[in-house]
C-alpha cells in the first residue's frame, strides 16, 4: 500500500504547532513535507522524525513566493515510488506582533498581510488546483482570535488574518461540493510552545494547568477535521483552553 502524503506550510520551531502537525501526521503513517523558510528549523524537525523512524522530507518554502509555493505542490502531488500525491494540506504561516498604529509603517503592514494572507491565498489556490480535479481531500488554514476581531495595537494582523477567513469561507462554498473540505481553525489563546514561552516566559505559570493551548492538542483536532466525514464536515472550529475568556 502506498504511503499518503501531508504537506504542512509554515513550519518553525520543534516546540512549535507547525512541527506538532507534522509528528501527528507522521504517526499516522503520512510521509510528511515540513515546509518553511527557515533551512535549520524545518531540517531539525524533518530530522526528528526520521529519528523516529517516521517519513519526512524538509522543503525550503517561502510561502510569500508563488514559485516557491508551485515547486512544492508539484513534489506534494508526484512524491515518487511508493508514495501517493498528497490529500492533506494545512496552512500555518502567520506573524504576530504588536505595533502601534500610527508609527506603524506601509512596509510592515504588507509584511504583515502577505505572510497573513497573501501567503494563505497561494497555498489555496495551488491546493485547489491539485486536489479539486481528484474529488478529494482536506485543505485547513489555521487562523486566530484575530481573525474574528481586532484588537489594539493589532491592526495589521487582524486585517491579514480576517481576509484570511474569508479565502476559507470563499473556497469552502465552492470546492467543497466538489470533494475539498476546507476547514479554518481559529487558535484562541496563547499556546504552549517556543514563542510565547520564548517572549513571555512568565506566561504558563501565570495561567496555570492547562491555561495555554497544547500543540498535540490541537494537532489533534486538525486529524479530527481531516477524517471526518463528508456528510457532516465542520467549516470552522473555535480552540481555546478552558479557563480562556471569549
Amino acid at each position: 500500500m502506498a504511503t499518503p502524503t501531508a504537506v504542512v506550510v509554515g513550519v518553525g520551531a520543534e516546540r512549535g504547532l507547525g512541527a506538532a502537525l507534522c509528528r501527528h501526521f507522521a504517526r499516522e503513517g503520512y510521509h510528511v513535507l515540513v515546509a518553511g523558510r527557515t533551512a535549520e528549523k524545518i531540517e531539525a524537525v524533518a530530522r526528528g522524525l526520521k529519528d523516529l523512524g517516521l517519513s519526512a522530507k524538509a522543503v525550503l518554502t517561502d510561502a510569500t513566493v508563488e514559485a516557491d509555493v508551485v515547486r512544492l505542490f508539484d513534489e506534494a502531488m508526484s512524491p515518487g515510488f511508493g508514495r501517493d500525491p498528497s490529500d492533506l494540506v494545512v496552512f500555518n504561516a502567520g506573524n504576530n506582533r504588536q505595533l502601534d498604529f500610527r508609527e506603524l509603517s506601509a512596509e510592515q503592514f504588507e509584511d504583515f498581510w502577505r505572510v497573513g494572507c497573501f501567503a494563505g491565498f497561494l497555498v489555496g489556490r495551488e491546493a485547489a488546483r491539485r486536489l479539486v480535479p481528484l474529488g478529494r481531500g482536506t485543505l485547513i488554514f489555521t487562523g486566530a482570535s484575530a481573525s474574528l476581531r481586532g484588537k489594539p495595537g493589532y491592526a495589521q494582523f487582524a486585517a491579514a488574518k480576517a481576509g484570511l477567513r474569508m479565502i476559507s469561507q470563499s473556497m469552502a462554498r465552492e470546492y467543497g461540493p466538489l470533494g475539498l473540505h476546507v476547514a479554518h481553525v481559529v487558535v484562541d489563546g496563547g499556546i504552549d510552545g517556543e514563542r510565547l514561552l520564548k517572549n513571555r516566559p512568565e506566561a504558563k505559570a501565570a495561567r496555570g494547568e492547562d491555561g495555554l493551548l497544547g500543540i498535540e492538542a490541537i494537532a489533534e483536532s486538525y486529524w479530527h477535521l481531516h477524517k471526518q466525514r463528508r456528510s457532516a464536515w465542520t467549516q470552522e472550529l473555535d480552540l481555546r483552553p478552558f479557563k480562556e475568556s471569549f
